[in-house]
């Protein structure tokens, strides 16, 4: 689903995207069947308050006897009371099943979005996807709720009030017809004009999202190179493109209530103008023609108010669309139809053969090249190179975040496209140098590592990781909320939660990115020595920066433009690889 150039979607061409919703709505059917009733009946009670009006005129006041104008009156409030408590309810129930439906679409949005591969993500914008859970549910949210009761409800007066118009005076009731497609056909015109360009809005919107998104979360780098006048600039123009998109729609949508309003009300002046003629001519009693009169105001406020849901559902379609491309979004990285299961605790051997990769945003530069390794399980092995060599791609291969357009990633002898990508990543723990931390507390964010850990657990996994130090002098210890993406900590702090983390996991292997790149000193020989403890009996990969690593590794492969260019120990690989002794002495501080 590219997102690099949303003016060219293509836009809405017909109201079937909102298809989408009628598995939702009818997993209610007990509360819309509910519904439905409840404005039968009060639809029934509104179309009886014409005919209690009629008598009311021909019978109680023609007759000029109380009593009768009493009841007649007595059964009018009684029809009045009888519409207002069903249309609440009416009201309540439809309401509640649009909040219950764009409830379950959220859900089912997220749920589908999570689940995506890291190509998705390298052509859609986090803001993006962030509008449509927001802005455009809420439209949708408009169309399942409020707009449908007022649709079901204008319907069935319309309907309702026609009938009754055609058993008051046929003759009328046909004039009134006729002038229908006059009304209808131009709404519809316009209507589809209004889906346009709601979808245009919707488009703007999402790129003022992405925007914010993109700035807030780079806000340090933004204001370090005093970029601030520039972003708001830019948002500023985002923001002004996506209210020329809105004032255009509302601009439409204006034009077609006016239309509206005025063909329909215009139609009834003349209905009634002919009305009147047949009262005096005898055709006609008076209560008839009140009764016409008030049926007429029925259909004529309920054209009205479908030429307002009209332009709603135009939108929601808009809106509806741009969520079912997420709900109907394949991940390319999926588990087979029948996976092969690893055991509860795989053995830890890793095999790479002559994977070739390529990045789909980079097609033509290969990312790994006939790339070959093997690892026995309880080995740990440290890959080093120059940046763009390939290591954490092979990091990325091993998670199964992407797909090698050749060769083979195997754990234990079996390919891991045959696996469950869950229950893969369930064997894996990975450290990574960039850590991320959730908008939680201490305690939850270690607890990721195994959601089922108790406390103690979790307080064992912070000792290891040196980490329950700094984390009992927070304001409240291991529930101090650490702020989004763990903004409360330093970043050697950060590292030590996640090094946390991935001991509480227990995986049997371990991917480590180099794990004590953010240590001040003291603290790297203490997450040394947990992380030497933690390799113990493991199958590690390390991606290596620092000479005290790479010294203690049972192998070392060094990579360059995704090859393997030498494996060894840190003394041979000094004396035969002149890319590693340059890597020792620039990187690794040591002269060969």
């Amino acid at each position: 689903m590219p997102e690099q150039n949303t003016s060219e979607r293509p836009k809405a061409s017909s109201l079937k995207p909102l298809k989408s919703l009628v598995p939702f709505i009818l997993a209610y059917r007990g509360v819309l069947v509910a519904a439905l009733a409840a404005l039968l009946i009060a639809s029934a009670a509104l179309l009886a308050l014409p005919v209690a009006l009629r008598f009311l005129i021909d019978n109680g006041f023609a007759s000029n006897d109380v009593e009768t104008i009493n009841r007649y009156f007595g059964w009018f409030f009684a029809a009045a009371a009888v519409f207002g408590g069903f249309a609440a309810l009416r009201y309540y129930l439809v309401t509640w099943l649009g909040e219950r439906v764009v409830a379950d679409i959220r859900t089912a949005v997220y749920e589908r979005v999570v689940y995506m591969d890291p190509t998705f993500f390298e052509t859609t914008r986090t803001g993006e996807v962030l509008s449509r859970l927001t802005a455009d549910t809420t439209l949708v949210q408009s169309v399942a709720g409020v707009t449908l009761s007022i649709a079901l409800r204008t319907s069935v007066s319309l309907v309702g009030g026609l009938v009754m118009l055609t058993l008051t005076s046929a003759q009328l009731t046909f004039y009134i017809l006729l002038g229908f497609p006059v009304a209808i056909v131009p709404m519809i015109i316009i209507g589809r004009r209004i889906r346009s360009q709601s979808r245009t809005t919707q488009d703007r919107v999402a790129d003022t999202s992405g925007l914010a998104d993109e700035t807030l979360n780079a806000i340090q780098t933004v204001q370090a190179f005093t970029l601030e006048p520039l972003q708001s600039d830019r948002y500023g123009r985002a923001v002004t493109e996506s209210f020329r998109a809105a004032i255009r729609r509302v601009r439409t949508r204006a034009f077609l209530t006016a239309f509206g309003i005025t063909l329909v009300f215009g139609a009834i002046t003349l209905i009634l103008w002919a009305g009147s003629r047949a009262v005096l001519a005898g055709a006609m009693s008076g209560g008839e023609l009140a009764q016409f009169l008030m049926y007429s105001m029925f259909v004529g406020s309920s054209a009205a108010g479908l030429s307002e849901v009209w332009g709603e559902v135009q939108r929601g379609a808009g809106a509806m669309e741009r969520l079912s491309e997420l709900l109907v979004a394949r991940p390319a990285i999926h588990a087979p139809d029948n996976p092969v299961h690893l055991p509860e605790r795989a053995g830890g051997k890793i095999t790479f053969r002559n994977v070739t990769f390529h990045y789909p945003s980079r097609p033509d530069d290969a990312a790994l090249e006939d790339f070959s390794l093997e690892v026995e399980p309880g080995k740990t092995v440290a890959i080093v190179g120059p940046s763009g060599a390939g290591k954490s791609t092979s990091f990325q291969m091993l998670l199964r975040f992407y797909d090698p357009q050749s060769g083979r990633v195997e754990i234990d002898g079996i390919d891991i496209r045959q696996l469950s990508p869950t229950d893969l990543r369930k064997q894996i723990g990975l450290v990574p140098q960039d850590t991320v931390l959730f908008g939680d507390s201490a305690r939850e964010n270690i607890r990721y590592g195994d959601p089922e850990a108790d406390d103690y657990a979790v307080e064992q996994a912070a000792k290891a990781a040196a980490a329950d130090g700094f984390i009992k002098t927070l304001p409240e210890a291991y529930d101090t909320f650490l702020g989004e993406r763990g903004t409360r900590l330093s970043g050697g702090q950060r590292q030590r939660i996640a090094i946390a983390r991935a001991i509480l996991k227990d995986p049997p292997i371990l991917l480590l990115d180099e794990a004590t790149s953010s240590l001040d000193a003291e603290s790297e020989r203490l997450v040394q020595l947990a992380l030497e403890g933690l390799m113990q009996d493991r199958t590690t990969l390390v991606i290596a920066h620092r000479l005290a690593t790479v010294k203690k590794v049972d192998r070392i492969v060094v990579m360059d433009a995704g090859r393997i260019v030498a494996v060894g120990n840190h003394d041979e690989l000094t004396r035969s690889c002149e890319l590693y002794a340059k890597l020792a002495e620039l990187q690794f501080g040591e002269t060969p």
